[in-house]
C-alpha cells in the first residue's frame, strides 16, 4: 500500500516537473493558459473549466473549455482581491454553470487570477487531496501567468511609446514644415494631410476664428449648416477637445451631419480655432492619445498661421511707414522755407505734424512789392493720397496768383481744377487772400475753412465769406470775396481744426472759443510770442494725449 502511494506521488512530482517546463518554456499568454486549463481537466477529468486573470484590479474571464458562450456571459464582475474566490456572485455563477471546485491563482499574497473547474467524467467530488494539488499546479502556474502578464503589458507599454515616439518624431517634422511655409492656404493644407494619413477620417472641417467670427479654412460638411450650428453652440467658446458620446448627446446636430470629435486650436488660452472630424476608417474611437496629437498639431498650425498673420502686418505697417516717410518729405518740401520780411507786417507760421501724416499746408507768395498772397488749407485723408493732393494745390496757387485774376474767379477755377483731379470722397477745406502793402488791406476767399480771426484789441472779425470747399463738386455758384482794411496793431491768425479740435485725456476738444480767449490775451506780443503762446497753450490742454492730427498757424501782426 505504502509502495502504491509513494508511485503516486512520484508520477505527480513527474507531471509536475513536466508541467512546469512546458509552460515556462514560452512567454505567450494564450499558450500558457491553455496548457494550465488543459493539465487541470486532464488531471481531474473534469468536463469543463475557466480561467480569469487580474486586469486594471478587476477578474476578467480568458479561457474556458466546455462552457457555452450562454453560461459565460453570466461571468459576474469581480474584484481582484485576496478572498476574490469568495465572493457570493462567483458561488452563483459557479451554481448556473455546474462548476463545483475553485482555486485562486496567487503571488506574492496577491490573486493574479482564479481557475474554475465543472464535475469529474466519473461524478465523484474533488477530493482534499485533489485541491491541495491543484493549487500546487496554480503555484506552479503562478509565475509564468506573471511573467507573461508583466511582458505583455512591457510590450504594450512599449509599443505606445514607439508610437508617441513616431509621433513626436512627426510633430518635430511637422514643426519645421509649418514654420516654412509664408501662405496661409498652405498651413492648411499640411494640417489636413497630416490628419488624414494618421486618422483615415472622410470628413473634416478646419475652422478659424477673427473676433469669435467662423471662417471654414477648408470642409468637407455642409458648410452652411455647419456655420450655423457653430454659431448655435457657440464653439469658439470651446476650451477642450468634445468627443462623440457627448456630441450625440449634447449637440446631435453636429452629430447627425457626421461630426465625431472637435479639437480646439488654442493660442495663449484661447481658442482661435477648431478642428471637426469624422469617422475613421473602420468606425474605430479616437483615443485619449490620438486627441493629444490632433491638439498639438492643431496648436502648430494656429501658430503658424498667426505668425504669418503678424508678418502680413508687419510688412503692411513697413509699407506704411515707407508712405508716411514719403507723404512727411513731401509736406515739407511744399511748406515755405522762409518766410518773407516786410516793414509794416510781422509774419510767423508753424507746422508740428503728428505721427499719421495729414494734409495741412500753408503758404506765403510774394507777388512784386505791393501784394503778397497767403493761405491755408487742411486736406481730408492722411498719408500719400493727401500730401498729393497737397502737391497739386501748392502748384495751381504758384501759377494763379501770377496771372493776375479776380480773387472769387481764381477760387472757382481752383475748385474745377481740384475736383477734376481728385477720387471721390476727397476735399480740401481752403482760405486764402492777399495783403496790399500799399493800401494795407486784406482782400481774402473762404472755402469752407475755419474761420480765421483779425484780433483788433478785444473785438475779434471772423473772416467767414467765400463758398463751398474744394473738390466735392464743380464751381456752380460764384465764390464771394470780401475786402477789410487794416489798422496798426491788427492781428490776422489763421489755424486748421487740428488746433481747434486737439484733444485732452478726457476726449474734450481745446474748441474755438478757447483759442480766441488765449489769442486774445497775447494780442500786444510780437507774431512770433503769439504762435509761441498758443501753440504751449495747446499742449498744456492736450499734455498726456497723443497729438491726433496736424497743427498749422500762420500769425501776422500789423505793424
Amino acid at each position: 500500500m505504502l509502495e502504491a502511494k509513494n508511485l503516486k506521488v512520484k508520477r505527480n512530482l513527474t507531471a509536475l516537473i513536466d508541467f512546469s517546463r512546458i509552460i515556462n518554456s514560452s512567454i505567450d499568454l494564450d499558450f500558457i493558459l491553455n496548457n494550465v486549463l488543459l493539465t487541470c481537466l486532464g488531471k481531474f477529468l473534469a468536463t469543463r473549466g475557466l480561467i480569469a486573470l487580474k486586469e486594471k484590479n478587476k477578474i476578467v474571464l480568458k479561457s474556458s473549455k466546455g462552457i457555452t458562450t450562454e453560461f459565460l456571459q453570466e461571468f459576474p464582475e469581480l474584484e481582484a482581491s485576496p478572498n476574490c474566490i469568495d465572493d457570493p456572485k462567483l458561488n452563483s455563477f459557479m451554481h448556473i454553470a455546474n462548476l463545483h471546485v475553485v482555486e485562486k491563482i496567487s503571488s506574492s499574497d496577491d490573486c493574479i487570477g482564479l481557475v474554475c473547474l465543472g464535475e469529474k467524467l466519473n461524478k465523484s467530488e474533488y477530493t482534499e487531496d485533489d485541491v491541495e494539488f491543484l493549487g500546487t499546479i496554480l503555484n506552479i502556474s503562478a509565475t509564468a501567468v506573471q511573467n507573461s502578464m508583466v511582458i505583455n503589458e512591457l510590450r504594450k507599454v512599449n509599443r505606445q511609446l514607439d508610437s508617441r515616439v513616431q509621433r513626436l518624431s512627426s510633430l518635430f517634422e511637422l514643426s519645421k514644415e509649418f514654420g516654412s511655409f509664408a501662405e496661409s492656404y498652405r498651413v492648411v493644407k499640411l494640417l489636413v494631410f497630416s490628419i488624414l494619413g494618421q486618422f483615415l477620417v472622410q470628413k473634416y472641417a478646419i475652422i478659424l476664428f477673427e473676433n469669435d467670427v467662423p471662417d471654414i479654412l477648408d470642409s468637407k460638411f455642409d458648410n452652411e449648416k455647419l456655420l450655423q450650428l457653430i454659431k448655435r453652440y457657440e464653439l469658439h467658446k470651446t476650451p477642450d477637445s468634445i468627443k462623440k458620446d457627448f456630441l450625440k448627446i449634447n449637440q446631435a446636430e453636429l452629430f447627425e451631419l457626421g461630426v465625431e470629435l472637435i479639437v480646439p486650436m488654442q493660442l495663449q488660452n484661447k481658442t482661435r480655432g477648431i478642428i471637426l472630424l469624422g469617422s475613421r476608417a473602420g468606425n474605430r474611437d479616437f483615443f485619449n492619445n490620438d486627441i493629444e496629437y490632433i491638439y498639438s498639431v492643431g496648436n502648430l498650425a494656429i501658430i503658424s498661421l498667426e505668425n504669418n498673420r503678424l508678418f502680413l502686418e508687419a510688412l503692411e505697417k513697413q509699407k506704411m511707414e515707407e508712405d508716411l516717410l514719403i507723404a512727411r518729405d513731401i509736406q515739407r518740401n511744399l511748406l515755405p522755407q522762409n518766410l518773407p520780411e516786410y516793414d509794416k507786417y510781422d509774419i510767423a507760421a508753424l507746422n508740428v505734424s503728428s505721427k499719421q501724416v495729414g494734409g495741412d499746408y500753408y503758404d506765403v507768395i510774394p507777388i512784386a512789392d505791393e501784394k503778397f498772397y497767403i493761405a491755408i488749407a487742411d486736406v481730408s485723408g492722411k498719408g500719400v493720397p493727401a500730401s498729393l493732393m497737397m502737391a497739386n494745390i501748392q502748384a495751381f496757387l504758384q501759377v494763379i496768383c501770377r496771372q493776375g485774376m479776380k480773387i472769387e474767379e481764381a477760387t472757382a477755377m481752383i475748385n474745377d481744377l481740384v475736383t477734376g483731379n481728385t477720387s471721390e470722397g476727397r476735399f480740401i477745406t481752403f482760405f486764402w487772400g492777399y495783403i496790399n502793402t500799399k493800401t494795407n488791406t486784406l482782400t481774402y476767399v473762404n472755402a469752407g475753412h475755419n474761420p480765421p480771426y483779425i484780433l483788433r484789441g478785444d473785438k475779434v472779425i471772423k473772416l467767414t465769406k467765400g463758398g463751398i470747399i474744394l473738390g466735392v463738386v464743380k464751381t456752380f455758384a460764384p465764390y464771394i470775396f470780401e475786402e477789410v482794411e487794416l489798422k496798426k496793431d491788427d492781428v490776422i491768425l489763421l489755424y486748421t481744426d487740428g488746433v481747434s479740435e486737439a484733444l485732452n485725456l478726457e476726449f474734450e476738444e481745446y474748441s474755438e472759443e478757447r483759442l480766441e480767449t488765449i489769442a486774445k490775451s497775447l494780442v500786444k506780443n510780437s507774431a512770433g510770442e503769439i504762435l509761441n503762446g498758443i501753440k504751449e497753450d495747446v499742449q498744456i490742454f492736450t499734455q498726456g494725449n497723443q497729438q491726433s492730427d496736424d497743427i498749422t498757424m500762420i500769425v501776422i501782426k500789423v505793424r
